[in-house]
């Protein structure tokens, strides 16, 4: 993770930092394991937000850390990966993304565009701008999705105003 998703000048220390290794449903509808790293005081929460994902048999494409991919977010969305921790700034901002202290979650980028103007940087998402559609892996206001990470008191991108980020799971719902 050093020099790659994390680095000297993060936000959060490396030994803050935990390794969830999890168990999820694939699109392919078998069960798979995949790793987030997350914040030590969020790391219980999200465990169990996995664990009613799980039994709520909810798909996810992938779940491997942005180190697989150099740190490169974008490059991450584009395999649809869901990850967690992530030393960056926020998508348009100079301010750390909550990413960058291990208290948020993008999951199944693909189907869960971040959209400005509406529109997405992603060609692979543009089939989901339409969120009146249900398919597969796509997250929804009061879903099972919404409402595990609500449990935990974490909020989600897809209710902001203006920009939304469907993706976007955070402790501060930031």
């Amino acid at each position: 993770m050093t020099g790659s998703s994390w680095r000297a000048g993060c936000p959060v220390a490396l030994g803050d930092l935990r390794v969830l290794t999890l168990t999820f449903w694939g699109f392919d509808g078998k069960a798979h394991r995949g790793t987030l790293i997350v914040h030590r005081t969020v790391a219980a929460q999200v465990t169990r937000v996995m664990g009613r994902l799980y039994s709520a048999r909810f798909p996810i494409r992938r779940m491997t850390p942005v180190d697989s991919y150099g740190g490169d977010d974008f490059r991450s969305i584009e395999t649809d990966n869901t990850s967690a921790f992530n030393c960056r700034a926020a998508t348009g901002s100079t301010h750390w993304s909550e990413h960058a202290y291990g208290r948020a979650i993008d999951l199944d980028p693909l189907e869960n565009p971040y959209v400005s103007g509406g529109k997405t940087s992603h060609s692979g998402s543009r089939r989901y701008l339409d969120r009146s559609l249900r398919r597969p892996g796509m997250i929804h206001a009061g879903d099972v999705v919404v409402r595990a990470f609500a449990a935990e008191g974490w909020g989600w991108g897809g209710l902001w105003s203006g920009t939304r980020d469907y993706q976007h799971f955070s402790l501060n719902a930031r």
